[in-house]
Parts: structure tokens; sequence; C-alpha cells
């Protein structure tokens, strides 16, 4: 499993150098160790791997963001690999359990990770850890069916990409912006820069199954 790790995180492209530093501390850190996956919450082993999923509508186009309850954040679902567990299975079973859909892989990004960051978790200092995220895309629509799980989140939104480049940057994943960059989402065709289009930036709250 560890040399399966090491060749996904290896052909992860390195758009930028924040990217190449997190690539070559991911990369080091796997080939350092078997102990990867969390043994004991909330910090045991540190760092610990983790499975990220953005959920794409390309033709918006936007991402789905859950308002997390324990972050404070903006983030995508997603959540710890277990043991045994590849990191895309893992990515889909946070999918059903957190938002209730089974969703098909990107088709731009395919079942392979597409970005991978290095970061210290929020939260109460004794908690805090290092986190190593493979990010997945899943492809999903606008309107879709969810069942957002309110013990994790306060609500799930559609961002498009201007909102979010207008947005507090302190609100959200602190590298959500360079995943945006990595998936190439582009403003949809007729959408004037910084507004958003219909329902897109519509909050759900997460409560029961309702349209987003």
């Amino acid at each position: 499993m560890i040399e399966t790790l090491v060749g996904q995180v290896a052909g992860i492209p390195a758009l930028d150098a924040v990217g190449e530093a997190h690539r070559a501390e991911a990369l080091a850190w796997l080939r350092g160790t078997d102990d990867v996956y969390r043994r004991v919450k909330p910090a045991i082993p540190d760092p610990h791997l983790v499975a990220y999923v953005l959920v794409v509508d390309r033709a918006a186009p936007a991402v789905l963001l859950c308002d997390h309850r324990l972050a404070g954040l903006w983030l995508p679902t997603g959540g710890h690999v277990d043991r045994g567990e590849s990191p895309q299975a893992s990515a889909a079973r946070e999918c059903r359990e957190e938002l209730g859909a089974v969703l098909p892989s990107d088709a731009a990004t395919g079942a392979q990770p597409f970005f991978v960051t290095v970061t210290e978790t929020t939260g109460p200092p004794a908690d805090r850890h290092m986190d190593v995220s493979l990010w997945f895309a899943f492809a999903g629509t606008r309107g879709m069916r969810l069942q957002p799980d309110p013990r994790e989140f306060r609500a799930v939104r559609w961002w498009t990409p201007d909102e979010l480049a207008t947005a507090a940057p302190d609100g959200f994943e602190p590298h959500l912006g360079r995943a945006l960059g990595a998936l190439r989402l582009r403003r949809a065709r007729g959408q004037e820069p910084g507004r958003s289009t219909g329902t897109i930036g519509r909050i759900l709250p997460a409560e029961g199954d309702a349209s987003c």
C-alpha cells in the first residue's frame, strides 16, 4: 500500500513552488514510515493521511463546499483514510457518509488524486496536527439530491470560481484556490465576473434530504 501511495503522490503535478514543496514533504514522509493511518483521535500518528473530495459541476462551473462545524471553515468533504483502505475508497466512503451521494470521478482528473497538501489543522492547540491530504474530484450537478450530515456541517453550498475569488480567504481551506487552479475551472460562458448564476450560491442547511 505504501508503494502505491508513493506512486500516486509522485504522479501529482506540482503547479507552483508550494506544490513542489508539499509533494516533496509528503513523499519524504511516506518513504520514512508505514504508520500513516490515524489510530487515535485526534492526532496519533502525527501526521496522518486524509482524503479530500471536491464535488465539481464543470458546466456551471462550481464546486460544492461544506461549512464544517469543528474546523470553522468552508471545506471540501473528506476525512481520514482507514488502515487497509485506499485513498480512493476513503474518498467515495466520505462522500456517501457526509453527503449521502454516490458520484463518479470527474472526467478530467479520473480516479487518481489531482492535488496534495500538507497542512496543520485548526482547533484547540492541544489537538492540532499535520494532515497529508490527497484531493480527489467527483462529478456532480447543481440541483442534485444530497443528505448532508448535520453533525459535521452547518450548511453546504455551491461556489463559483468568481465568488471564491472575492470571498474572505480566511474562511476557507487555505489551499482551495490552488486546488481550483489544478482543476482548471473556468467561468461559464456569459457569466459576468463577480456574479453568481441562478441557485449556485444558495445555502443548503445540513438537515435532511434536499436539492442543492
